[in-house]
């Protein structure tokens, strides 16, 4: 059984209102934690983040009011290739367990992906190399509003995402602003998932999402607290169930960080647990989950901040965009 009394030990909270109103030496302070939870755990919640409590609220009943309509309309905006982070996938299509290159049930999830909103005809957004991280996003007719609203969520999430980079910079001794060439053109993604209820029960194996790490530099989750949700796997192998504050955002980060600081920090696996029996019939679980991707020809090598005198780097170079091709393809991979 996850370690539910073991999370508030391991995963901090941490104001970030200081820094964004700019107290002066709020960055140091808030750094240091920071480090100190992405060396420990990957993992910390925030508060202070300046985010309207309406617009999260907003954003969850447009992406409910999708996911209730009825199966051949969310085909009408299905994913067109599986590799693409845009459009709906339906319960089965997608797992996340098989990005880590394992054999792994199917996903009990269906969810709606969008990426950037904010493009334009410059050659960077249209060139080969940008597809699939720029491809069109496929909008929904329906419910009438999701599209302004899921692009405000978008645009909320993007600033608080740069942000959280330039607390990151300062937290690894590096300038505020190093990330921001590095990020500026992100090609991340905002996914509304629902997990539904499992009144019938998954199969032997599956899981609402299977044991991985993220593909990014981080993650930005609002979640409902609903039976069955995000566990993290804790240094000892034990898992611990993280139940969600509607004032809090969970941050983790993801693989890139991993990257870029030699592993100084730690991008941890996690996955999205069932409900006991039970609760199935009352365990529909709607997630916001802004995954933020540096720039697809940003390089991700090793921080001279993060490199200590005779240690090697332990990650080969990689473009941003090269390392989330080979996850979304494997996680794809039927």
């Amino acid at each position: 059984m996850p370690d539910t009394t073991a999370l508030a030990a391991a995963v901090p909270t941490i104001d970030i209102a200081p820094f964004l109103a700019g107290r002066p030496g709020a960055a140091a302070g808030i750094g240091q934690a920071i480090d100190r939870a992405c060396r420990e755990v990957g993992f910390l919640t925030i508060v202070g983040h300046g985010v309207p409590a309406g617009l999260v609220a907003a954003t969850r009943d447009q992406a409910r009011g999708f996911f209730d309509l009825p199966r051949e309309e969310k085909e009408k905006v299905a994913r067109a290739a599986p590799a693409f982070n845009r459009g709906w996938g339906a319960v089965g299509e997608e797992s996340l367990g098989k990005s880590l290159g394992a054999a792994s049930a199917p996903d009990y999830k269906e969810y709606l992906g969008i990426g950037p909103v904010d493009t334009s005809d410059d050659p960077y957004f249209t060139r080969p190399e940008a597809f699939p991280h720029f491809a069109a996003n496929r909008w929904p007719e329906r419910p009438p509003e999701l599209r302004d609203t899921f692009t405000a969520y978008f645009r909320a999430m993007e600033r608080l995402a740069a942000d959280l980079m330039r607390l990151f910079a300062v937290a690894l001794d590096l300038p505020e602003g190093f990330f921001a060439d590095k990020i500026d053109r992100q090609c991340g993604s905002l996914r509304l998932i629902n997990y539904p209820a499992q009144e019938a029960g998954p199969t032997d194996g599956q899981l609402r999402a299977g044991a991985h790490t993220d593909y990014g530099s981080l993650t930005i989750l609002h979640a409902e607290d609903r039976p069955g949700g995000l566990q993290v796997r804790r240094t000892d192998g034990t898992w611990i169930d993280v139940r969600p504050n509607p004032d809090c955002f969970v941050v983790n980060i993801g693989d890139l960080m991993a990257m870029w600081t030699n592993d100084r920090w730690v991008s941890t696996l996690h996955r999205v647990g069932n409900p006991p029996r039970t609760d199935a019939a009352v365990s529909r679980r709607i997630s916001l989950v802004f995954f933020h991707q540096p720039n697809y020809d940003a390089m991700i090598e090793c921080l001279p901040s993060c490199l200590a005198a005779g240690e090697a780097p332990r990650h080969p170079p990689i473009t941003s965009g090269a390392h989330r091709l080979l996850k979304l393809n494997r996680a794809n991979a039927y």
